[in-house]
């Protein structure tokens, strides 16, 4: 049996990494920055973004879910990075207006539908739904206990930003070599980079709304959206093609 392909999602968290460091706004509606964050406001910020995390974490699932079921075929590369790239795009130039609310679904729902075919495809090897079921508790596993890291010790990662962009830009080059030219093994070493990388994101992204970094919802929810996203497809990659070897 052919291993996975690998996950073809790189290019998001390098833009939401990008995007999380730039300067602070003034506040607004949906709570972007203030000069002085409070304890309160910080309070306030992560309540928020938790709550439309895990709204968006569902509806993703949901039409990764349905599109999965449907056997829907993959949208391609190019499509696949128009769409999220816009998508992502828009979602920031919104962030400060409820419509920001409406992208980011819009947004969440199509990378969802993105990754449908990729778990269609694990599921028809051999122990595909083992692959499928590991993958999906490792990510939360992952996540629970990073972010619960930061939130109880408040360590301030953000020293990780210019490693963490310059690592996401190798990794897209290197999976676009493993997608062109077919590299098994580098396909292999992608997926692992792809899991470092969004493991040290999730530390990125929570300790910025920790610190205050990050006081706009909509943007800190993207940020931990894409990173668990790609995790969840790294470690989905790395077990299917485990799987697909035996």
């Amino acid at each position: 049996m052919n291993p996975i392909d690998p996950p073809f999602f790189q290019p998001t968290p390098t833009a939401a990494s990008a995007a999380m460091t730039m300067p602070a706004r003034p506040a607004d509606a949906t709570g972007s920055a203030q000069a002085v964050p409070r304890s309160s406001d910080t309070a306030r910020v992560l309540r928020n973004t938790y709550a439309l995390l895990a709204l968006t974490l569902l509806f993703s699932a949901v039409v990764a879910g349905s599109a999965a079921a449907l056997r829907l075929p993959a949208p391609g590369i190019v499509i696949s990075l128009v769409g999220m790239i816009g998508l992502l795009y828009l979602t920031h130039k919104l962030s400060s207006s409820g419509w920001g609310l409406l992208s980011v679904f819009a947004f969440t729902g199509f990378m969802g539908y993105t990754l449908g075919p990729a778990i269609a495809r694990t599921l028809a090897i051999e122990g595909g739904g083992q692959v499928v079921t590991l993958a999906l508790g490792s990510t939360a596993v992952t996540f629970l206990a990073l972010s619960g890291w930061v939130l109880a010790t408040r360590r301030d990662f953000s020293f990780m930003g210019g490693f963490l962009f310059a690592g996401m830009v190798v990794t897209l080059l290197a999976g676009l070599g493993a997608v062109f030219f077919q590299i098994p093994g580098l396909a292999l070493v992608v997926s692992a980079l792809v899991v470092l990388m969004s493991a040290g994101l999730i530390l990125f992204e929570t300790s910025r709304i920790v610190n205050g970094g990050e006081t706009n919802y909509v943007l800190a929810t993207v940020g931990l959206y894409v990173s668990i996203f790609n995790l969840f497809s790294g470690l989905l990659s790395l077990f299917g093609i485990g799987g697909g070897d035996e």
